[in-house]
Order: C-alpha cells, then structure tokens, then sequence
C-alpha cells in the first residue's frame, strides 16, 4: 500500500452531538484514547470482517488525524470531515520535518533463571524507556530520566529509520514522555503502555519502503493513537 487518504476529522458542534460529548469524549487522556479506539472504527468498519486499515492521533479533546487506505465515511453524521489523497512523491535525499507520537518497544529474552518457568520461553516486549530506566540503580533513574529519554529515543527512531529507509539527521526533540492507562471490557486488566511524542528532521534514504512504512505505522500501539509519523518537507 503506497497510497491512502490524510484526514483531519473533529466531532461535530452540533447540539445533538454536544449532548453526548461526555460519552464521546471522556475526562482523562487514558480514557480519551480509549473512547477513540472505537469512535473512529466508526469511519472504517463497515464490515463484520473489516480489519484495522489506518492511523490517527488526538490533536486535541475530539480533533484527530487520520491517515488510512480508504477514505473515512460518516455514516452517524457525527463528524467534520476534510480529506485528501495521500500519495507523497519523495526520493532519496529529499528532508522531512517529522512529528511522531510512539509506543517505542524492544525485546528482550527472559533471565536464564526464568527460561524454564511455563510461558517465559519466548522474548517479552519491553517499553524502550523502562528498560534503559530499570538498568540503573533504583537511586538515580528519577534524575537519569531527563538524560535517558532522548538517547533511548534516537536509538530507537534510528532502528526504524535502517528498516524502513530513512535517517534521523540529529536527536528528536521530547515533547512527552508518559503512560497511558486505557480502560478495557469489565472484568479485564487496564492497558497500560509508554507513549513518547517527538520532532524533528529526517532524511528519505529509500522511499520504496519509507512511503508504504507511513502508511503503516511505527512502533505499537497504533489502534490507540500511536504510530502515525506526519510529515512535511524541511525548509
């Protein structure tokens, strides 16, 4: 997929929407992101068999974009919708100013001690910030945060660009770093998982697989407002 449509997509003002904003728009961030998770499918799941097919941020309380494969389609007449293709024409060299907002993970295997517990065979998934925290003693990971955050971030950032054919060309810049906590079904654990939101500047080393890369996302966590890069060409 090299090809899909950039939306900017914000709850109506209308009084029969406003009614319910509560509903749609709940108090905390966890819970916002939670809310959007199914708001949005609104636009897309057409069918019972429809898989996730696009990304979105919160750009504030109701207001998103969205990028997807398909355009989005109001059918509760609840949303303001402006779209346009999104079919960007790079090549290599080309500089881009880019915002992201990430759930940055890496894996590592289990312990030796742990490998013959049931279950703990297999790599577990880590947030790259935590476990850079957690490899320092418990005494200096408050004032380390500030240093740590911005290394583990460029590390990261520069692992996707090698598979996916761009080049950060310095650090990102930390705009938040923080934990979400997503409600789920009753009777089910909390989601919880690190976001990070950054800028900064790349460079498209291989635009075959760094334009079908945006369409699809970084990192994790992408049905809940993470992974969708925008990006616009650097002055």
């Amino acid at each position: 997929m090299t090809e899909g449509f950039l939306s900017r997509v914000a709850l109506r003002h209308e009084a029969s929407v406003q009614a319910i904003i509560r509903l749609l728009v709940p108090g905390s961030a966890g819970q916002q992101h939670g809310a959007a998770h199914h708001l949005l499918w609104a636009l897309f799941g057409d069918t019972p068999e429809r898989r996730r097919d696009f990304l979105w941020r919160q750009t504030a309380p109701g207001q998103f974009m969205v990028l997807s494969a398909r355009a989005p389609v109001d059918r509760h007449a609840i949303f303001d919708i402006e779209s346009r293709p999104f079919a960007p024409v790079l090549k290599a060299g080309d500089r881009l100013r880019f915002m992201l907002c990430a759930n940055a993970t890496v894996d590592r295997k289990p312990p030796e001690k742990d490998r013959t517990a049931p279950g703990r065979t297999r790599s577990q998934r880590h947030d790259v910030v935590m476990d850079a925290l957690h490899a320092l003693p418990s005494a200096e990971r408050a004032t380390a945060r500030a240093r740590v955050v911005p290394e583990v971030m460029a590390a990261w950032l520069a692992r996707q660009g090698a598979r996916t054919g761009f080049v950060p060309l310095d650090a990102p810049e930390i705009e938040r770093c923080d934990v979400l906590s997503i409600p789920r079904a009753q009777g089910r654990a909390r989601a919880r998982f690190g976001v990070v939101d950054m800028t900064g500047v790349l460079a498209v080393e291989d635009p075959a697989l760094f334009v079908p890369a945006l369409l699809h996302g970084f990192g994790r966590a992408r049905a809940f407002g993470c992974g969708l890069m925008l990006v616009r060409r650097a002055g």
